[in-house]
């Protein structure tokens, strides 16, 4: 297996500025190929490519070395295929009809990954057997920082990349061979329905609180951003208040992120720990989270009806704030390294579908908890049905495979 493993970094002083400027002139090598790119096309009608760029790094380091020549040749040149990887994506796009997407520019902003394709070339992994109590990575131009490491590294380490977060840094280690740690069988199998109104409820009856990270932190949040949007644009750049003031609204997203991510961590471990076999609904959460259509009224030219987009935007912002989509890519993760079973199944009708008489009406789900079967009148609650469908679909899904 391939894992990511994500540890905080304790540089000094010295060391944050050295790796701000890392971070800064591979963004100008980013920005600097994409005009290359951009022009060359324009003026002459040539396409140039990733291998043209590679080989004009050498005369670029030569030009600039006390910039682009401090850093590695390595984390350089997988800059370059990053933006050569956007333009491929780019075409692919364009290829299969949908909105393109030209590559832009990267401000301060959007650029914050380095990344080392190789252990050992230009970076190491704690390099430093004469310290037994800390751990350090080493990155050419910039030393060894220490790391903050919370769990051990498995597997080989294959790639290292260096990421800032607001203010904090991190280093990113991607390696392979990792080695699954299967548990033992427990014979317990649970399907779960994710909600708003509670995180997750399992066929069991178990409900599993929304936290609502961002719903707590609303009203923090909006006076930030309130205070961010006070300052005049033509200021904005030269005011040490407004670029305090991005810094906290950062801060509070960076805190909301965290969190979020530590429930969810926890939440799929307990799930995982518990049962042998997870059946959840295959969500769609991009088609769940798109903004209704306007609704022309036919009757007065440029007007429009009422279309919900108001109640639907509420709605969004519940469905983003639990980060569905994320839960389910950790629960997966961990499912695989603990040797269990995760089934997805067809989330269509799974809260309208009576466990007794297998009915299937929109009328059944009288309200957002309350199930009540229009036919045969069982009545329960409706993320309980909902959660009990998927397992059921789960073992129809198993059989066919079986």
């Amino acid at each position: 297996m391939r894992r990511s493993f994500k540890f905080l970094l304790r540089p000094t002083s010295k060391q944050a500025a050295a790796l701000a400027a890392c971070l800064e002139d591979h963004r100008q090598l980013y920005n600097g190929a994409l005009e290359h790119r951009r022009t060359a096309y324009r003026k002459a009608g040539v396409t140039v490519g990733y291998g043209d760029q590679s080989g004009e790094l050498k005369d670029i380091r030569a030009d600039d070395p006390d910039g682009q020549g401090r850093w590695s040749f390595s984390s350089q040149q997988a800059t370059l295929r990053r933006l050569d990887k956007a333009f491929k994506a780019f075409f692919a796009r364009v290829k299969a009809g949908r909105t393109p997407g030209f590559p832009r520019f990267k401000g301060r902003g959007w650029f914050d990954t380095v990344e080392w394709p190789k252990d050992g070339d230009g970076c190491r992994w704690d390099s430093q057997p004469e310290h037994p109590t800390a751990t350090f990575v080493r990155l050419q131009g910039i030393g060894h920082v220490r790391v903050h490491q919370h769990r051990p590294v498995l597997g080989r380490v294959k790639t290292i990349s260096i990421k800032r977060e607001g203010s904090r840094w991190y280093v990113v280690l991607a390696c392979d061979e990792v080695p699954a740690e299967p548990l033992p069988p427990t014979g317990a199998v649970v399907g779960i329905d994710m909600g708003t109104t509670y995180f997750l409820t399992t066929s069991g009856g178990e409900h599993v609180a929304n936290p609502r990270f961002m719903h707590a932190m609303a009203d923090e949040l909006a006076e930030a951003q309130r205070h961010l949007a006070t300052f005049p644009k033509r200021t904005r750049q030269r005011a040490k208040r407004h670029r305090a003031a991005v810094r906290k609204v950062a801060k509070l997203y960076a805190k909301i992120r965290r969190q979020r991510l530590d429930f969810h961590h926890k939440t799929a471990r307990a799930l995982i720990r518990d049962h042998d076999v997870i059946a959840h609904e295959r969500l769609n959460t991009a088609g769940m989270t798109r903004t209704p259509k306007p609704k022309p009224d036919p009757e007065v030219p440029g007007a429009f009806l009422p279309n919900g987009a108001a109640a639907k935007a509420g709605l969004n912002r519940s469905i983003l704030d639990a980060g569905w989509v994320r839960f389910l890519g950790i629960l997966a993760n961990k499912a695989e390294s603990a040797g269990r079973l995760l089934v997805p199944v067809d989330a269509r009708n799974t809260s309208r579908t009576c466990l007794a008489c297998g009915h299937v009406a929109k009328e059944n789900r009288v309200t957002q908890a309350k199930f009540e079967c229009v036919k045969c009148g069982f009545a329960a609650n409706a993320d309980h049905v909902g959660a009990t469908n998927v397992l059921n679909r789960a073992g129809l899904v198993l059989c066919d495979v079986a």
